[in-house]
């Protein structure tokens, strides 16, 4: 078994101020329910590519107010075009073998905290030629979650594909320095996303967490909602347990029951960067509220 987390870690450093870190009763997560969410490699798919009739047959039901995941999820799960997806016309530097897997979810919450927990196996065959980090620590995993702010406008619709542009970075012919953005983005006006990731961990260096925001440009820091990420590796399989505060400081959204919360999901493997992840749709998150995923009081 391979652990990593970051909680030994932040007890030390409260230990040595003299304080003692709050603690927060872990749900039963035998009695919460598991709702599977397929996540793709989206190749150079950009939010432009969606929205260009010529590109892709959607365009028309989205403009008619429908949702990706109204569009394109089914009983035997996601409906792509996966081999469109893989070619040069939409993967230049070459897809991975596994283009698509699932991840099962669940979410619960209490008076102060909101808890998610993401299952799955990852695959370990990314393509050759997509770019690495250059300097370590090297996470072999990293897994994302982006919370939309209601101010962003059709995030119930498109999820977290409207931060995804192409003129970001990674994209053929883009900017090698520009980040992941919101049109309009605006942190003060309200318009974000939440940005939350666990990373693994490498060659002796701790697993680490990000509590950021998207706006005009993705920040890995400055949110105070995170308060613990811990991921699990065992017999193959991947556990990531995200603890984060309902409420929290600039870039955090504020979650209260009876809101249901556009969501996505990005989960990085075999040490990529960028682009190179697998993606979500736009899912939504239900608390005492409707939501692909309910999150259960508990």
């Amino acid at each position: 078994m391979k652990t990593a987390g970051t909680a030994l870690v932040v007890a030390t450093a409260l230990a040595a101020l003299g304080l003692q870190p709050a603690c927060a009763a872990a749900p039963d997560w035998g009695q919460v329910p598991k709702r599977d969410i397929q996540v793709f490699h989206p190749g150079t798919v950009s939010h432009q590519w969606i929205m260009k009739k010529s590109s892709h047959s959607g365009r028309t039901g989205l403009t008619k107010g429908e949702s990706c995941v109204a569009c394109h999820e089914t009983r035997n799960g996601l409906d792509l075009d996966l081999k469109r997806l893989a070619s040069a016309e939409l993967e230049p530097l070459g897809a991975p073998k596994t283009m698509i897997f699932p991840v099962a979810v669940q979410a619960a919450f209490d008076n102060e905290n909101l808890y998610l927990r993401l299952t799955f196996k990852a695959p370990a065959d990314e393509a050759v030629d997509a770019p690495r980090e250059e300097a370590p620590p090297r996470h072999e995993v990293k897994v994302a979650i982006m919370f939309a702010s209601p101010q962003i406008e059709h995030a119930m619709q498109h999820g977290c594909w409207l931060a995804c542009h192409a003129d970001v970075r990674s994209m053929p012919g883009a900017d090698p320095k520009k980040k992941k953005y919101v049109e309009h983005g605006d942190l003060p006006g309200g318009v974000f996303y939440d940005y939350i990731q666990w990373k693994s961990g490498e060659a002796g260096q701790g697993a680490t967490q990000v509590d950021g925001h998207v706006a005009g440009e993705r920040v890995n820091k400055g949110g105070k909602a995170l308060t613990k990420a811990e991921g699990e590796l065992r017999d193959g399989i991947y556990t990531v347990t995200f603890t984060r505060r309902l409420s929290g400081g600039e870039g955090d959204l504020t979650l209260t029951p009876g809101q249901t919360i556009p969501f996505g999901i990005a989960v990085h493997t075999d040490r990529t960067v960028w682009r190179f992840h697998h993606v979500s749709l736009g899912y939504t998150l239900g608390l005492r509220a409707p939501g692909d995923i309910k999150a259960i009081k508990q």
